[in-house]
C-alpha cells in the first residue's frame, strides 16, 4: 500500500542509519513495550477507557504490536515498505467507519501510543550508548512509522465512508423506486427499506417532477440533506419530499431556493403508499408546462391547477368533446370564432350577466349582446340546457388554455 510521507520528511534513509543490534533489542523488548503503550492510550483516550473485554482487548493489542512491529521492522530494514501493517490499519479504519464512530479517537490513540513508544524505546536506545545522530534518526522514524499507520487508517475509514454514503444512496434509490411503481405498495417492504436506507418513514410526502436540465445536481444536496428521496437519473428527474406542507418540505423558501430557478411541478400531498398518485399529476403538470398549457418557469403546484390537470387526464377524449360540443362555431371565420368563443366563455363563467361579461373583456355591454344573438343562432335552444352548458364551459376552457402561458 503506498502511503504518503508528512511533508519535509524524507522517503526513505538512502542506508541503514541503526547498528545491526538494535532491531533486535528493540524487538526483544517489544511486549513490554506494548503493555506500556496499551495503558497510556487507555488512560489518556475516553474513547479507549472500557473495561477490557476480551474482543476488545484483542484488537487494541494487536494495533499496538504491529505498529510496533511496523517501527522496528523499519530499524532491521528501512527499505520495507511495512505493507501488510499498513493494510491491518486500514482495515482498522475502515472497521471505525462501519461501526459509525468518529476516526478522531483512533487518530488521538496513535498519537499518544507514538509518544509512548518514543519514550520507552528513546530510553533503550540511549543505555546502548547511540550516538545523538542514531537517536535523532530514531526519532524522525517513530514520526514516519506513526503518520503511516495513521494515513492507513485514515485512507480505510475514507473509502468505507465513501462505500457506504454509496451503499445508502442505492438503497435510497431502490425504496424511491418502490413507493413510486404503480400498485399497491406493501407498508412492510416500505419499513424494511426504509430502516435499511436510514429513512424514516413520514405521515404524507409529495412528489416533484423536474425539468431535464444536464449537469445539474445542485438542487439534490440540499433537499437530500432534508430527507427527501432524490433520483435524478429517472426520466423526468424526480423528488419524493416527506411530510411537504411543513416548514422544511416543498412550502418552505428554502425548496424554491435550491430549485435555483429550474421549472418543476409539485404533485398533490398524499399518503406515503399513495406517493405514485402524486407522480403521476405531477409529470403530467411538468409536461404541461412544456407545452405552455401550464405556465413554462418557475414552480407549479398540482392543488392549483387541478381542473385542467382534470381536461388533460385523457386528452383524446378531451378533443372528441371540443369537436362535438364546440361544431356550430366551425361554421364562421377564424377571427369571428375567437372573439364568439371568448365572449360564451365570459359568459357562462359570468351567470349569464352580460355587464360582467363587458367588465372581464373589457367591451362594452352592446357588443356583448351583438355576440350572444350570434351564439344563439349558432347554438339554438342549447345554450340554456345544464348539461351543453357543463359541456361547452369544458370545452371552451381547455382551447383557452392552448394559448401558450409565459
Amino acid at each position: 500500500m503506498a502511503v504518503p510521507t508528512p511533508h519535509g520528511v524524507p522517503d526513505r534513509p538512502a542506508a541503514p542509519l541503526f547498528p545491526p543490534e538494535l532491531a533486535k533489542v528493540l524487538r526483544a523488548d517489544l511486549a513490554a513495550v506494548a503493555d506500556e503503550v496499551e495503558e497510556e492510550v487507555r488512560r489518556q483516550v475516553p474513547e479507549y477507557a472500557r473495561p477490557a473485554d476480551g474482543t476488545y482487548r484483542e484488537n487494541l493489542r494487536s494495533g499496538v504490536v504491529q505498529a510496533l512491529t511496523l517501527f522496528v521492522d523499519h530499524i532491521a530494514d528501512p527499505r520495507d515498505d511495512g505493507g501488510a501493517i499498513a493494510a491491518t490499519y486500514y482495515e482498522l479504519g475502515r472497521g471505525e467507519a462501519l461501526e459509525g464512530r468518529s476516526l478522531d479517537a483512533l487518530q488521538s490513540a496513535l498519537r499518544v501510543g507514538g509518544m509512548c513508544a518514543w519514550r520507552q524505546m528513546g530510553r533503550t536506545a540511549e543505555e546502548l550508548g547511540l550516538d545523538s545522530t542514531v537517536v535523532a534518526g530514531l526519532g524522525e522514524l517513530a514520526f514516519r512509522t506513526v503518520h503511516e499507520v495513521a494515513q492507513a487508517a485514515a485512507s480505510g475509514y475514507a473509502e468505507a465512508r465513501l462505500r457506504s454514503s454509496d451503499e445508502l444512496e442505492r438503497r435510497r434509490k431502490r425504496l424511491l423506486d418502490l413507493l413510486l411503481e404503480d400498485g399497491p405498495v406493501a407498508p412492510a417492504a416500505v419499513q424494511d427499506l426504509a430502516h435499511g436506507a436510514r429513512w424514516p418513514v413520514p405521515r404524507t410526502v409529495a412528489v416533484v417532477a423536474l425539468a431535464a436540465a444536464p449537469d445539474r445536481r445542485e438542487e439534490e444536496r440540499p433537499l437530500a440533506a432534508a430527507g427527501a428521496l432524490v433520483d435524478m437519473e429517472s426520466r423526468p428527474p424526480r423528488m419524493l419530499v416527506p411530510d411537504p406542507d411543513g416548514s422544511g418540505g416543498i412550502t418552505g423558501r428554502a425548496f424554491t431556493l435550491a430549485l435555483r430557478g429550474r421549472p418543476a411541478a409539485i404533485g398533490p400531498t398524499v399518503a406515503v403508499a399513495e406517493a405514485a398518485q402524486s407522480l403521476r399529476l405531477a409529470t403530467r403538470a411538468l409536461g404541461l408546462m412544456g407545452r405552455g398549457v401550464l405556465p413554462r418557469q418557475g414552480v407549479v403546484r398540482c392543488d392549483e391547477h387541478l381542473a385542467t390537470l382534470l381536461l388533460y387526464g385523457d386528452e383524446p377524449l378531451l378533443e372528441r368533446l371540443k369537436d362535438q360540443a364546440l361544431a356550430p362555431l366551425d361554421t364562421v371565420s377564424a377571427g369571428q370564432r375567437d372573439r364568439l368563443a371568448e365572449t360564451l366563455l365570459a359568459w357562462l363563467l359570468s351567470g349569464s350577466n352580460v355587464p360582467d361579461v363587458a367588465v372581464r373583456l373589457h367591451i362594452h355591454p352592446q357588443t356583448v349582446r351583438y355576440r350572444l344573438r350570434q351564439l344563439e343562432k349558432l347554438f339554438g335552444d342549447a345554450l340554456h340546457d345544464p348539461a351543453t352548458r357543463l359541456d361547452l364551459m369544458l370545452a371552451l376552457r381547455a382551447e383557452s388554455l392552448h394559448t401558450p402561458q409565459n
